[in-house]
């Protein structure tokens, strides 16, 4: 799947989840409400970017991210949404030196840290740029989001799990921060713990037609990733829901979106 692909899937979540975006950039901004820089990092198609920018009005905001086309998505969101005076880009890879900003008070890590080689050794960096009680946000995946019943009226009943199962044994190795300690990794760092919230995520969709292209997007997704470690009767199942016949994801009435995942505040330690 290409990157379009993939960052078609960081604007539906955005699209069909804008309560729990909404809900925890703003709980960020009510623990920094006189924050002027903001720091998004792996901002990708700026979903938290501008989420942030709506609950900080009076900031400006640096969204990083390594890929550039969807960096450019984002400033052509930023424009569209009036906001292009107060949002910049930059092109850079964490797993490179740190690069060298003006500090910032509010930094926001979406769903980024656990694909850097040393998660740790970023935040490190990060508390150099950070002023004197700036804050930190990281949110993380305590579960990757579902959209379907346990028993589907087709294949074995249980796909979402197995497909899950196959996802983290194939990130093991691949994304080994993947469910790692940030508490600890930030205290290390340098900071100090300053809030925790786990958003849990379980609604029927309001726009059902955007729903079942997150989910036509995420399950092509997994299975182009992580087909080999599928059955044959769960590749029938998946070509069910991806085909365009009466079992496909457009066409159930009974899509669901189902997602856990937690928000962590720390500030920047000082010297006793």
């Amino acid at each position: 799947m290409d990157d379009n692909h993939l960052a078609d899937l960081l604007d539906l979540d955005g699209d069909t989840l804008p309560a729990y975006w909404t809900t925890a950039t703003t709980w960020v901004a009510e623990h920094a409400p006189d924050a002027h820089r903001v720091l998004d990092i792996g901002a990708g198609t700026g979903v938290g970017t501008l989420a942030l920018a709506r609950a900080l009005p009076n900031a400006s905001l640096l969204a990083l991210d390594t890929d550039e086309a969807m960096l450019a998505r984002l400033r052509e969101k930023a424009a569209a949404a009036g906001t292009a005076d107060r949002v910049t880009t930059l092109r850079a890879d964490l797993d490179d030196p740190f690069p060298r900003l003006d500090p910032v008070d509010v930094t926001w890590a979406s769903m980024s840290l656990h694909h850097m080689a040393d998660p740790e050794r970023v935040l490190r960096d990060l508390r150099t740029v950070t002023s004197a009680g700036g804050l930190v946000a990281v949110a993380e995946f305590a579960d990757p989001v579902r959209f379907l019943p346990d028993d589907l009226g087709v294949g074995r009943p249980g796909l979402e799990t197995r497909l899950a199962a196959a996802r983290l044994e194939s990130h093991r190795h691949q994304l080994p921060h993947l469910g790692g300690d940030y508490a600890a990794m930030l205290t290390a760092a340098g900071f100090d713990l300053a809030g925790e919230r786990v958003f849990d995520i379980a609604e029927r969709p309001a726009r059902p037609d955007l729903a079942a292209r997150y989910a036509r997007g995420w399950l092509g997704r997994q299975r182009e990733h992580f087909g080999d470690r599928l059955t044959p009767e769960d590749h029938q199942t998946l070509a069910v829901l991806l085909g365009d016949g009466p079992g496909s994801l457009e066409r159930r009435d009974d899509l669901f979106l189902s997602a856990r995942r937690t928000v962590l505040l720390a500030r920047r330690a000082e010297p006793a």
